[in-house]
């Protein structure tokens, strides 16, 4: 049982004598691992119950308040059974600390031999005596369940890692960076392949990390619980790269690297992540890369599956098929339209918050509210406010519609007030509104890239800086979007809009660059809209004006390209403005339809559109469901502007 108030009896001693009921008994192979039946069990274990002998403690027990029996525990206590039951530990029950806990469970155990009999298999390393001169790094088990997008149990994973702290830059590593795919560039790579209809497959490498071949001299301590009988005091030397060590992301990077480009890709230069090989034919076939998970499409599916084919001889790989959850994205692939979403973690986020029961809000924030880093209210827990907002940040991946007011809580991370948690609790309520919504990829009439600049004027209470927002589509489809506080203090509300307006062309230019490698031919110019004459007016004005000779040079970027015809400046009504819904808190009546410009919809499951099997994506589907929902408001801070639902 779990209490507040412990006695504890510093007369009494436990007694390591007493073993109970359960027992582990290992056993130890006597040399190298050489298949997954020869890898030892933990050696030395012996598991003794966490429940004391009552009897020894019988004074101790007399002066507790409580002498309930377990089944019917006092107010104020909860039995552990309950507790384990409890949704919001359920992952830290399953997960065990250490690889003698995991060794009672047949799961973990398997997972454990596993991973070693990976690491054995890839000739990562061998058994030697440690040099003089050579210090060795210690290991470590960590225990991961790794989930479906249904939220049930994919596999049980074990990792032995490395403790790369204990290594020292130039002697033990040199390079660690290692590039990874952008979001936006996942983003981009799904809206080409709804636009031209291609099957977009996904790929797992087993144990990546593994592959990489290292140059350095490195030592690491045998794993723990799985020392061989006879030889503790030996090393193991590593050839391979083993997870925890500082250069084992770039290791595996320039291994992938290297066999993807002998076998006839190129890397685009826009995004080092992306890979793309074309034929004589006029065929292309695209790889995209995330660390250990592969992205693939292209134009011909026997080119698709052969190169599957040739990966999976290559690397230990899991062929995952048709993408449905990648990065946390649950993906829906139907023949003219996608669905992408993270309902599944913006349900998490409800529970592990305490907020799934919450009444829902209209809106991300409250209309006109102004935050501000010294309110005068009591301070709150930064561990929980920071857990919260970093929970929420990943979430804005595929909800562009809370962007801002995750920005605008980002801000007091350091410090953050009452008033700072109840306005981010509010975006958990507006979440648990509209849980299921997601983005809505379908089939348009082009690919050319459209984007939306918006500024707020010196919106900032803490120093009067302005913000700047931009949102960017492929046809229909948005793939960019972002919300930034600027870096200087504009002098007018056209200086800001000048000055999101160079954030926003940034963007844009590395788009059209991104498009023009991937389509392998160059793209239309890049279509801004702006509400703000005067900004457009500046942007195409070669003349500096008194008002406007202390802008930055580099805001001035922008009009050079312009000039050159890479980018297109065009007027837009503010009630079309997307990227307004980027900058400012704005009322329900305004806000919804700005979201469904954003492309954003509801993303549950359809029915018969899950299926694996290739028809699914080549046949038209034949019943869509399309879902909608919709939520009673009742009085709220937040719901000043009259909205009564929220679909």
């Amino acid at each position: 049982m779990i209490t507040r108030n412990v006695i504890v009896d510093e007369s009494k001693n436990w007694t390591w004598e007493k073993v109970h009921d359960q027992i582990i008994q290992p056993t130890v192979a006597e040399e190298t691992l050489e298949s997954v039946q020869d890898i030892p069990q933990p050696s030395s274990i012996d598991v003794v119950s966490t429940v004391p002998d009552l009897s020894e403690s019988e004074e101790s027990s007399q002066n507790s308040s409580t002498s309930s029996p377990p089944s019917s525990p006092p107010p104020r206590f909860r039995l552990l059974t309950e507790i384990y039951n409890s949704p919001s530990i359920a992952m830290l029950v399953q997960e065990p600390s250490s690889p003698h806990e995991a060794a009672t469970d047949p799961n973990w155990a398997q997972a454990m031999q596993q991973e070693l009999y990976m690491i054995d298999k890839n000739h990562t390393w061998e058994l030697t005596d440690l040099p003089s001169s050579k210090s060795a790094i210690g290991l470590k088990w960590l225990f991961k369940v790794k989930y479906n997008e249904d939220g049930e149990i994919n596999k049980y994973k074990a990792r032995l890692v490395a403790k790369g702290y204990a290594q020292k830059e130039g002697v033990d590593y040199t390079e660690t960076f290692s590039p990874v795919a952008r979001f936006e560039s996942i983003r981009t790579l799904l809206a080409l392949t709804i636009h031209h209809q291609f099957p977009i497959f996904q790929m797992d490498v087993m144990s990546a990390f593994l592959n990489g071949e290292i140059s350095e001299e490195i030592y690491v301590r045998q794993p723990p619980g799985f020392e061989i009988k006879g030889k503790e005091d030996k090393v193991f030397r590593l050839h391979k790269a083993l997870y925890g060590l500082k250069q084992a992301p770039r290791a595996w990077n320039t291994k992938i690297d290297t066999n993807l480009l002998e076998n006839g890709f190129a890397k685009t230069v826009s995004e080092p992540g992306m890979y793309i090989k074309r034929d004589q034919n006029g065929d292309v076939l695209i790889v995209c890369l995330y660390v250990d998970d592969l992205l693939i499409t292209g134009s011909n599916l026997d080119k698709i599956n052969s190169f599957r084919s040739y990966i999976k001889a290559s690397f230990e790989m899991t062929d995952l098929g048709l993408t449905r959850y990648f990065l946390g994205l649950q993906i829906q692939q139907l023949p003219n339209v996608t669905y992408i979403s993270q309902s599944r973690y913006a349900e998490d986020i409800l529970t592990k918050f305490n907020m799934s029961d919450s009444k829902p809000a209209a809106t991300p924030m409250i209309t006109g509210e102004k935050l501000s880093k010294e309110d005068g209210e009591e301070k709150t827990s930064p561990e929980v406010y920071r857990s919260l907002i970093g929970s929420l940040m990943y979430l804005t991946n595929t909800r562009p519609d809370i962007e801002h007011a995750v920005s605008i809580a980002s801000r007091f991370m350091q410090s953050p007030s009452i008033k700072h948690m109840i306005a981010a609790k509010r975006i958990l309520r507006y979440l648990n509104g509209t849980r299921s919504l997601g983005l809505r990829y379908e089939k348009g009439d082009n690919c050319n890239i459209t984007g939306y600049s918006d500024s707020d004027w010196a919106g900032c209470s803490d120093d009067r800086k302005s913000t700047s927002g931009y949102m960017f589509y492929i046809g229909p489809n948005p793939i960019s979007w972002c919300t930034r506080k600027q870096k200087t203090i504009a002098l007018s509300s056209t200086e800001a809009e000048y000055t999101a307006l160079s954030e926003t062309v940034r963007e844009a230019i590395w788009l059209r660059q991104l498009l023009t490698e991937i389509k392998g031919k160059e793209v239309s110019p890049v279509k801004i809209m702006v509400d703000n004459t005067s900004a457009i007016a500046l942007a195409k004005n070669p003349i500096f004006h008194n008002r406007t000779k202390h802008l930055q040079i580099k805001l001035h970027h922008t009009r050079d390209l312009v000039s050159r015809g890479e980018i297109e400046l065009s007027y837009c009504k503010t009630e079309n403005q997307i990227a307004d819904a980027l900058t400012k808190p704005l009322s329900a009546p305004t806000f919804l339809p700005l979201r469904t410009k954003m492309r954003i919809a509801c993303c549950q499951d359809y029915e018969g559109v899950l299926d694996h099997s290739l028809s699914s994506i080549l046949e038209p589907a034949s019943k869509v469901n399309i879902c909608t929902k919709e939520v009673s408001l009742g009085p709220d801070e937040g719901v000043e502007d009259g909205a009564s639902t929220i679909s």
